[in-house]
């Protein structure tokens, strides 16, 4: 379960014990929103901020990997075709990226969920949220940290808060860990959907509690 630290500072910024916690976030890319839309919700940022090591990974990918494809590329080209190639399944799975909002939410940018989508990179470098519960509230934190623990932050605030009447959290318990996803489904009928929950006992925790 949260570390002490983390019920501690949960407990501060709340005034109550929550009911479960867990760490969060945003699973898959943000669609591009329209323009005008960005513009009304202060153009806030799209993607997370990436540590500067994945930049100086996607350097060598680009000068090194990317050299080596494009000769076996080309090398495959000049070799004769022993077999045609077979043509693609009609059947095959739609990509998720067809569906409205990417899959992650329901695709309004107007509604609750898309103007939380909006600001969900905002509030904090770190794409991790910790998502609260308390006996009336669903609460979202973020921590002012590009980098942080889930088990020992100590200094997230709450960014989004709603009452239980506006927000209803969806999600089934049993779901595989790495995997598990859960909802939060607005009055207005919009959605959005997180999944990466960090620490599998909270994560545990939290589903059966939203189950029950």
């Amino acid at each position: 379960m949260a570390k002490r630290a983390v019920r501690r500072r949960a407990r501060k910024v709340l005034g109550e014990d929550p009911v479960a916690v867990v760490w969060c976030e945003v699973a898959k890319p943000i669609p591009v929103p329209p323009k005008d839309v960005h513009r009304a919700a202060g153009s806030g940022r799209l993607k997370s901020r990436h540590h500067w090591l994945l930049y100086v990974m996607g350097t060598l990918f680009f000068f090194v990997v990317v050299p080596l494809l494009l000769i076996d590329k080309v090398t495959r080209l000049l070799e004769p075709r022993r077999t045609p190639r077979r043509p693609r399944s009609s059947s095959a799975p739609r990509d998720s990226r067809d569906e409205p909002g990417g899959g992650i939410f329901d695709g309004d940018w107007h509604l609750a969920a898309g103007q939380a989508l909006l600001r969900w990179y905002g509030h904090s470098p770190s794409p991790k949220r910790l998502v609260l519960l308390t006996r009336d509230r669903v609460c979202v934190a973020a921590s002012p940290r590009r980098r942080l623990s889930p088990t020992k932050a100590d200094d997230f605030r709450i960014v989004a808060e709603y009452p239980c009447t506006e927000v209803r959290v969806e999600g089934e318990a049993g779901q595989p860990r790495g995997f598990a996803t859960f909802r939060l489904r607005f009055a207005d009928g919009s959605w959005l959907e997180v999944g990466r929950l960090a620490e599998p006992d909270d994560a545990d925790h939290f589903l059966r509690t939203i189950g029950g």
